[in-house]
């Protein structure tokens, strides 16, 4: 098959550069982002990448916090007896981080050694508190950026009771040239769109990433001359089988949350239709029946329901049904339209595209109360998928040089926008490492 060969080839450069590096660009209204200086840690000069740099990014991009520049700093310290409070408050500093690098347990190991000091607490002009600090260890160098991440994560959950999401990753899909010419790229990068990695490459269009719950997996769909199949690849072993391929439309897959099936859109009995298929074995439950197109569905956390998109109304509206089949029940009402559903990790909230006459936008359904409420620009946004912490929501919208990906906080107060050349579509946010470095 044309298509399984050209997904193969991708396989063997897997670490590849794609064609250009997506650019972030952060727009925020927080009214007080929170002040921390992130001073440079003192590390060995063959370590290859800047430690306290890459933590000072996250917490800069993040939007709740306001970072100071390196040279504004009164002092550099990398021990706590060394840090005075005072001059941090001198600059405004609420916080301070300072960290090292040491060898590590291993030959060719290092670990980071890190504290977030409380620059503000007690009367004594010269008094600090630690908040929290770690040691973690990276065993090759391409772990550092991953080791910092950390630092971020841990350093964000002290300081807004929310687990951090910047050792997290994205998966989306480039789309460049016109003609014989076009060309496909499924994408895996870190969520401060570094560390590239190519998954697939094709003539042929690659649509609807899909994280396995473990991270280790993802199902996407692939053609081959024009036909479609859903692919299930180890994205970091390489190791790809075709899941399913029949007649008519294969697309649109989704993990259930245990990771042992997958629901998906088949046409085979000529109806768009969603069909549950367990992974191990295949087999197969057909969960909807009606004449409309019955696509892109999601399964709520705890797996027992199953939301998507059907036109069988005239216009697509969210429904919901038990996802092992029954009773179906429409979900959404406000607008024209409401498509592309996929449900908060916490499962109380539905983001889903609602176009209510004057364009495709992002919005957030409180599934308890039915309320909708909108957090991006439209006119033409789509494909929203949450971060693991349910604090942002990436998705796909028209920018001025094409599709670009952006990101949303779910009070609408931070955006970003992640471009590069090329349409940049289908985002799909990973889950939390199951893995983490050692601590």
């Amino acid at each position: 098959m044309k298509a399984l060969r050209v997904l193969l080839l991708a396989v063997c450069a897997l670490a590849a550069p794609a064609y250009a590096d997506l650019t972030i660009t952060v727009s925020n209204d927080v009214t007080r982002p929170q002040p921390i200086a992130v001073v440079p840690f003192a590390q060995p000069p063959d370590i290859g990448v800047d430690v306290a740099q890459i933590v000072d990014a996250d917490l800069a991009r993040c939007g709740l916090f306001k970072t100071l520049p390196r040279n504004d700093m009164l002092e550099r310290p990398t021990e706590v007896a060394q840090v005075v409070p005072r001059n941090w408050r001198a600059v405004g500093m609420d916080n301070v981080v300072i960290g090292k690098i040491l060898p590590g347990p291993a030959p060719g190991s290092f670990t980071v050694s890190f504290r977030l000091i409380d620059a503000t607490h007690g009367d004594d002009p010269n008094a600090s508190v630690t908040l929290t600090s770690d040691n973690i260890t990276a065993r090759t160098k391409r772990e550092w950026r991953s080791a910092a991440h950390q630092v971020a994560d841990m350093i964000y959950e002290k300081l807004t009771g929310i687990r951090g999401i910047f050792n997290t990753q994205f998966a989306y899909v480039v789309s460049t040239g016109i003609g014989p010419s076009r060309r496909f790229q499924m994408l895996v990068a870190d969520a401060d769109a570094e560390n590239k990695q190519t998954i697939a490459v094709s003539r042929e269009p690659l649509m609807s990433p899909a994280w396995s719950p473990d991270g280790q997996r993802l199902a996407f769909v692939g053609y081959d001359h024009g036909y479609s199949a859903i692919y299930i690849q180890n994205w970091r072993s390489g190791e790809l089988k075709k899941f399913v391929q029949e007649r008519g439309i294969n697309g649109a897959p989704s993990w259930s949350p245990d990771g042992s099936k997958l629901a998906v859109t088949l046409s085979f009995e000529k109806n768009p239709d969603i069909y549950v298929i367990d992974v191990n074995s295949g087999a197969r439950n057909r969960i909807t029946t009606d004449s409309g197109i019955d696509t892109e569905a999601a399964w709520s956390p705890d797996g027992r329901t199953l939301a998507w998109a059907s036109d069988r109304g005239g216009q697509p509206q969210i429904y919901t049904a038990p996802s092992t089949g029954g009773p179906q029940t429409r979900l959404t009402f406000q607008g024209v339209r409401n498509e592309d559903p996929v449900y908060s990790p916490d499962g109380k909230t539905l983001a889903l595209v609602n176009n209510d006459g004057s364009g495709y936008r992002i919005g957030l359904m409180n599934l308890q109360t039915g309320a909708l409420r909108l957090i991006s620009d439209g006119p033409m946004d789509e494909h929203p998928s949450f971060a693991p912490n349910g604090q942002v929501v990436i998705y796909t919208s028209q920018g001025p040089r094409g599709e670009e990906l952006r990101t949303a906080s779910v009070d609408g107060r931070v955006h970003q926008t992640l471009s590069e050349p090329g349409d940049v579509r289908e985002p799909a946010w990973s889950p939390f490492p199951s893995e983490q470095l050692a601590h």
